[in-house]
């Protein structure tokens, strides 16, 4: 489901995991790197920080928890590194985790996106949080097809 107010992103799917399994896909680096980043760091306590380099490409979100609530709910800041875009500033991601049957209802919210972003913005929710589902279930999302390739050097 998507929904759109003003300034939102909203994304609702259910997820084949409990909320505490799904949870710390949201707060710790290993996991946010297995469907939403080529590399993560997670600091995820109130006015810990994340960065994560989501493509390999130097797109590099980041952002600052502002409630950790675990299992069932994290907001945080969200903000692309080195956007100097006048005007811009930090949106907010919610993210509240219901039980929901034999999983998870994920509710995500993402206030604050500019309305010339809104449409990039709400594909990469959709594309990331399927990935999500699919980690969070046990199966490998494999290679993001919108991330570099990660190569390893043969000396």
């Amino acid at each position: 489901m998507t929904g759109a107010a003003e300034d939102a992103i909203v994304r609702e799917m259910h997820v084949a995991a409990a909320p505490s399994d799904v949870f710390p896909y949201f707060a710790e680096a290993e996991k946010l790197a297995a469907w939403k980043a080529v590399t993560a760091q997670a600091h995820a306590v109130p006015g810990g920080t994340f960065r994560m380099d989501v493509t390999g490409r130097g797109d590099v979100a980041i952002g600052s928890y502002i409630e950790v609530d675990p299992p069932h709910r994290v907001v945080f800041t969200w903000a692309w590194e080195g956007d100097t875009t006048p005007g811009s500033k930090p949106g907010v991601v919610e993210v509240t985790l219901t039980p929901d049957g034999d999983g998870t209802l994920v509710r995500l919210i993402h206030r604050g996106v500019a309305p010339e972003n809104q449409q990039h913005s709400a594909a990469g929710w959709a594309h990331y949080l399927d990935r999500l589902a699919r980690a969070v279930s046990g199966q490998d999302p494999g290679p993001d097809p919108w991330a570099e390739p990660v190569t390893t050097r043969s000396d």
